[in-house]
């Protein structure tokens, strides 16, 4: 099993039906049920989130501050600075605000400073260089927000400062003329979610006046859709809207470098999708910042020029090509000195070098988080002082433990999922005792551990058909707050598996109810799966169309695999889920209904074990001699539910332990009618 456990979402059947029946495909309405998006209202709510317009810009704090002066500016023909970060987000929202206040007919310089030299954020050195270069306003793009002291040496300079950012706010805001973040305390603005170019779109928005929404959506929609889904900003709300429409426009962008970048890509012929976004050309818009030449990003982004624009894309593809290699040889270190560590100290995974590329340790960090299910710091030394980039595990709130650890700490910054921070070396070991403890409290001692999510068990595999994954397209875009739907099959026959891709890669076919799929598993073997032919197993995994060779058929993409539950555990594990509570399908109900002839035979049993109680013994056990003693086939799961309705009505006295049933007989006068009972009225309301 690649995880330790699968948590499936708890849904109604009923409800899945009440969604197929309003319209919506089945296995699109078995996932938003499954979400709890279980009525037509919810569903169609969330499918249609954001089409009838955009919040209004001017409900964020201090957006009509920083309007007035861009206006202000824009009138007066100042040189304005667009300060952005290095990565795709805040490259996308550099290119988006320069452009737009080029075309505004305002002068504009863009400015991303160089990750490996400058850092993170604003720097007054760079505040001086603009200043002498004649810039009398700096606007920041995805960041700014911690920047107290940068704010201050702006404003001694005698250059007006507006911020607009979308990182968490530490309790004290910079003094800027305005300071434009969803997250700030005050700020009203419904919607916490926009990446730092969706805040940059929000002021183009604001300048431009409402009645040229839709303009500024068509020209500026691919640059807002690639920065927000590469930020992993949540896809619900106003992002489902804007990168559902900036997709759109993508696929026919009028950018020459974006163009070239896609078509390097593989990706000029397919369709482009918020996964192909985030995994193909992401990582290669990236590439220009972690290597530290994040300045050509933006100009591929800007330019004009085909043939500048083929050339920049062909640049980025071999940035990213060196980028991969590097960050294998960083994780093959790590690797080591993570296996080295001991297990105390490794609540939360704290690791620094003196040596590894500053542009790749976040990388690695996600890298080692997920192998060693905990969260990971990863340190940069040079000249006594540590930059470091960390990631989360498991819901783990960064941006809080790095605010407790904030006494060792030169400055931090970032999100709950991703940040960055600055420490002196001599402080290291004291913030890895701190953060171990840190996370100790956060997870009451207890190991974390690496969960699948999954929406739901498929009770017919026949639901997999060409149909019924396009229907899945419905839900798109996918990405965080809205993943790719992912399914369970239990008891899969594994009839042939082979290991493609150079060996990187496993491909399977599997049989499940009488039906045949081909599987495919990346970056695992055999040997890491722990499969072999002929082997039955429970498979979780997103089902996609395959095309080859212009035949298209429905491939399975595993997530995980584990060996399948003997029929006995299967069925008791069923039990137990109907004993939690838990809704079941209508096949699963009536597979624990019990017909009248099993009640009948399981209490002629106990009567004639009358001499023997009170009667101990497991449920697997109990069911075979109660089969063999009617010549039945044994089913564990309904003689439990037998059980629990003998108890429920008075006729027995049960109890469950780890391993064990105890069960007496009780003194009962007249008779007793079980089809009052609650557990069987229930089991049948669920059967329908």
């Amino acid at each position: 099993m690649k995880y330790h456990q699968w948590k499936q979402a708890a849904w109604d059947p009923a409800k899945a039906a009440a969604l197929e029946a309003a319209g919506l495909p089945p296995l699109a309405a078995l996932t938003l049920c499954a979400r709890g998006l279980d009525t037509p209202e919810k569903a169609f709510a969330f499918l249609n989130s954001g089409q009838e317009g955009l919040h209004d810009p001017f409900r964020m704090k201090d957006m009509d501050k920083a309007a007035a002066r861009l206006t202000l500016a824009l009138e007066r023909g100042e040189t304005v600075a667009v300060y952005g970060d290095y990565d795709v987000d805040g490259i996308t929202a550099t290119c988006l605000l320069t452009e737009f206040i080029r075309r505004e007919g305002g002068r504009a310089v863009p400015y991303i400073p160089d990750r490996l030299e400058e850092g993170y954020g604003l720097n007054t050195d760079a505040l001086d260089a603009l200043h002498e270069a004649g810039v009398s306003l700096v606007v920041t793009v995805d960041c700014g927000i911690t920047a107290l002291e940068e704010a201050r040496h702006a404003r001694a300079v005698g250059m007006d400062l507006i911020i607009t950012d979308h990182h968490e706010c530490k309790e004290q805001l910079p003094e800027a003329l305005a300071v434009v973040d969803p997250h700030r305390p005050d700020c009203p603005y419904p919607f916490k979610s926009l990446a730092g170019v969706g805040v940059a779109l929000k002021l183009a928005l604001a300048l431009a006046g409402p009645d040229r929404e839709g303009e500024l959506l068509e020209r500026y929609g691919d640059l807002t859709a690639v920065g927000t889904v590469a930020d992993v900003m949540r896809l619900t709300g106003e992002n489902r809207a804007i990168v559902g429409l900036g997709l759109e426009r993508l696929r026919h962008t009028a950018r020459p470098g974006l163009k070239a970048l896609l078509s390097q890509a593989g990706l000029e012929e397919k369709p482009v999708t918020s996964i192909s976004v985030g995994y193909v050309l992401a990582p290669r818009l990236n590439a220009s910042g972690r290597m530290g030449r994040a300045s050509l990003a933006a100009e591929l982004l800007l330019t004009q020029d085909p043939v500048r624009g083929e050339e920049l894309a062909a640049q980025l593809c071999q940035l990213n090509r060196e980028r991969q290699v590097i960050e294998a040889q960083i994780l093959a270190e790590c690797h080591a000195l993570a296996d080295a560590t001991p297990p105390e100290e490794r609540q939360a995974l704290v690791l620094a070098g003196d040596h590894w590329h500053q542009g790749v340790v976040g990388i690695v960090a996600s890298r080692l988080a997920e192998k060693y299910f905990c969260p990971a710091f990863m340190i940069c030394l040079q000249d006594g002082k540590g930059k470091g980039s960390c990631r989360s595990f498991a819901g783990f709130n960064l941006f809080a433990a790095l605010e407790h650890c904030a006494p060792l700490l030169e400055g931090f910054g970032g999100h709950a999922l991703a940040a960055g921070f600055t420490i002196r070396e001599e402080n290291i070991p004291a913030f890895t005792k701190a953060m171990n403890d840190y996370v100790r409290a956060f997870t009451g001692g207890a190991e974390m551990v690496s969960t699948l999510e999954v929406d739901c068990q498929l009770e017919d595999p026949g639901v997999l058909t060409l149909e019924g994954v396009e229907g899945l397209d419905l839900l798109e875009p996918f990405g965080s707050g809205n993943p790719k739907p992912v399914f369970t099959l239990p008891g899969c026959l594994v009839s042939a598996l082979s290991e493609v891709g150079g060996g990187k890669h496993l491909k399977l076919k599997l049989t499940a109810a009488g039906r045949s799929f081909d599987a495919i598993f990346f970056s695992t073997t055999a040997a890491e799966a722990r499969v072999a032919q002929g082997e039955r197993v429970d498979v979780a995994f997103t089902p996609q169309i395959n095309e080859y060779r212009g035949w298209r058929s429905v491939q399975l993409q595993v997530c995980d695999l584990r060996p399948a539950l003997t029929r006995a555990q299967a069925e008791r594990a069923l039990f137990e889920k109907f004993r939690r509570g838990e809704p079941l399908t209508p096949g699963e109900a009536a597979a624990l209904l019990p017909t009248r002839e099993e009640f009948v035979v399981l209490w002629r049993y106990l009567q004639g074990h009358a001499g023997q109680f009170p009667l101990e013994e497991t449920a697997p056990r109990l069911a075979r001699n109660i089969a063999r003693s009617a010549g039945r086939r044994e089913t564990v799961m309904r003689t439990l539910v037998c059980l629990a309705v003998f108890d429920e009505r008075g006729l027995i006295q049960l109890k469950h332990t780890t391993d064990h049933l105890h069960i007496a007989l009780r003194r009962v006068e007249g008779k007793v009618d079980l089809e009052d009972s609650w557990i069987l009225r229930r089991l049948r309301g669920m059967r329908g």
